[in-house]
């Protein structure tokens, strides 16, 4: 009779990955997790297997905001784990639901001086909903279960689990399988009576708000939001963008929101993207209510508006918008709030009915300038920014499921001011840069068969231009824009705003033929000097079948900043 093969701790995070529903990992080997790695080969799971650690954790991270599954970063011990830290920030704040898995010196050889020991727990932890180091191969299925609920429930967010090599190796009594519901996260439902209270001062207001969060701002979500909206008649505006109310790809929403006379901040920080709540980003009168899975937020908001913060509650924000359109559909007649407050018509027109008030926030946040129709570039062989990012809206709009990626810097706000898709990625609230080309290669790994469009500024290339060979080593095509004013122009315009013309120091950059260097690794690359040649190369890049980049000259313009006055 043949003997059983004993099995590991690296096959019962296997087996236990596999239960989760988990097909993909995103990672880069190294000594630590060579069993895991041995594991993944009868395992059925997919690995992806980048060049540099920190583009583990953005692939991870991208790949979970488009699908909406728990996205897997594997890294092995020590500096690998080091590396992937930063891009952990980007995920905490998009409010991406990821868990770091990192290689990990073993457990008896701790305080000994072991390869490559670091107290790793500890430094992600600030970065990370929780983190903590395995004990046990007995109990690694259950802390990897754990791992993925945390990082799903209440705000999302990102989860460390260090993995000892020892625990790795140790056999384990038996697989245990997993039922989906173990890794199901947790609800905060919110209570219906708040709904139904929250339903009423919004029905009762003039001019509503509803604010959401980066957790609102997938694909899915977007729809759940777009369904509130429509039952209440209140706008359901989505924030993600570091540059917070001035958001290029809110248009003028600024306005608006300095008008509105009652706020719901729903999963939505007050923070700096809110300009803190103070006047004149909120109207001096306006009442706010809250609902968030964190009571510190709550806690936060009371501080900043005291009184005027009528309603407070603790609720996950899918939770949070099942029950309001719960409550949204019950007409029973409720008494209208007698502290709603009554502003002055005369300091914030357009409209006095909740129909009109909708249409004028809509129209406010489509608002783009006429001029940007003509807008060309005061400079040879140069493209305005608009120029170089409107020929990617009919790529953008030939599926239905075609992803937009877009980066940070003033390159990225021009993007997002012109561009939209089904599925948006962006750097989010943390405001890096450099995730792009890694986020780019995970949206078509979450999404097969759909355009995959980057946009990017020639600093940002440089950080992950190496992920163009994960890219055409796994068949992952995209096309990724470029816009290249060689020098970092987001820091050149504030210098440039606080300090003066002649004081400009350490923000050149070379005018790099970053096409070149694309096809260096074995995609495509295409030059674009003139605005007239900018569709015929989107087109010669998506008909590639390789990952594509199109290097754009493009005048260094300061970010957009849309009014209407």
């Amino acid at each position: 009779m043949q003997a059983a093969v004993p099995h590991r701790g690296s096959d019962a995070l296997m087996r236990t990955l596999a239960d989760a529903g988990v097909d993909t990992i995103f990672t880069l080997s190294g000594n630590h997790i060579m069993p895991i790695f041995d594991a993944c080969v009868q395992s059925g799971i997919r690995l992806i297997h980048t060049r540099h650690e920190a583009a583990t954790v953005h692939m991870a991270d991208a790949y979970a905001r488009i699908t909406g599954k728990i996205g897997i970063a594997l890294v092995t011990g020590g500096p690998g784990h080091a590396n992937a830290i930063a891009a952990l920030y980007t995920a905490s704040q998009a409010e991406s639901p990821l868990v770091l898995l990192s290689g990990h010196a073993p457990l008896t050889q701790l305080g000994m001086g072991a390869f490559q020991e670091m107290r790793q727990a500890d430094l992600a932890a600030p970065l990370t909903k929780a983190s903590w180091t395995a004990q046990s191969a007995e109990t690694l299925s259950q802390d990897i279960a754990r791992a993925i609920v945390v990082a799903r429930s209440g705000r999302p967010g990102p989860v460390h689990v260090s993995l000892p090599t020892d625990v790795l190796e140790a056999h384990v009594s038996a697989l245990t399988p997993h039922a989906a519901a173990a890794f199901a996260p947790h609800p905060l439902p919110l209570d219906a009576a708040a709904a139904q209270a929250v339903v009423t001062r919004l029905r009762a207001a003039s001019r509503p708000l509803i604010l959401t969060g980066p957790a609102s701002m997938t694909r899915k979500a977007r729809g759940h939001a777009a369904a509130l909206e429509h039952a209440l008649g209140a706008p359901v505006v989505g924030m993600e963008s570091p540059r917070g109310i001035g958001d290029p790809s809110l248009g003028a929403f600024g306005e608006m929101l300095a008008l509105s006379d009652c706020v719901l901040l729903l999963g939505k920080r007050l923070d700096f993207t809110l300009k803190f709540g103070q006047t004149p980003a909120f109207h001096r009168d306006a009442i706010v209510m809250q609902i968030d899975a964190d009571r510190h937020e709550l806690e936060r908001t009371q501080t900043a508006f005291g009184d005027r913060l009528t309603h407070a509650a603790s609720a996950d924000a899918a939770s949070a918008i099942a029950a309001l359109l719960a409550a949204a559909e019950d007409r029973t007649p409720q008494a209208t709030p007698s502290s709603t407050p009554s502003l002055n018509p005369a300091s914030h027109a357009p409209g006095a009915t909740s129909s009109s008030w909708r249409h004028d926030v809509r129209a406010a946040i489509a608002f783009r300038p006429a001029a940007w129709d003509n807008a060309t570039s005061s400079q040879a062989g140069r493209l305005h920014p608009v120029a170089a990012c409107r020929p990617l809206q009919a790529l953008l709009d030939s599926h239905p499921d075609s992803v937009l990626v877009v980066d940070g810097g003033e390159i990225g706000q021009w993007a997002q001011a012109c561009l939209s898709a089904p599925h948006r990625v962006i750097n989010g609230i943390a405001g890096s840069i450099g995730a792009s080309l890694p986020f780019a290669a995970a949206a078509r790994v979450a999404v097969p068969d759909a355009p995959v469009v980057a946009v990017l500024g020639d600093g940002t290339f440089g950080f992950h231009s190496a992920e163009f060979d994960t890219a055409v080593r796994y068949d992952l095509p995209f096309v990724a824009v470029v816009g290249n004013d060689a020098r970092w122009n987001a820091e050149y315009q504030i210098q440039v705003r606080d300090y003066g013309q002649d004081r400009t120091i350490g923000c050149e950059l070379l005018p790099t033929r970053y096409d070149q260097v694309a096809a260096a690794f074995g995609g495509f690359g295409v030059f674009v000097e003139a605005p007239q040649n900018m569709t015929q190369a989107v087109l010669d890049a998506q008909a590639s079948g390789k990952p594509a980049c199109i290097n754009v000259m493009i005048e260094g313009l300061a970010a957009p900043n849309i009014k209407r006055a």
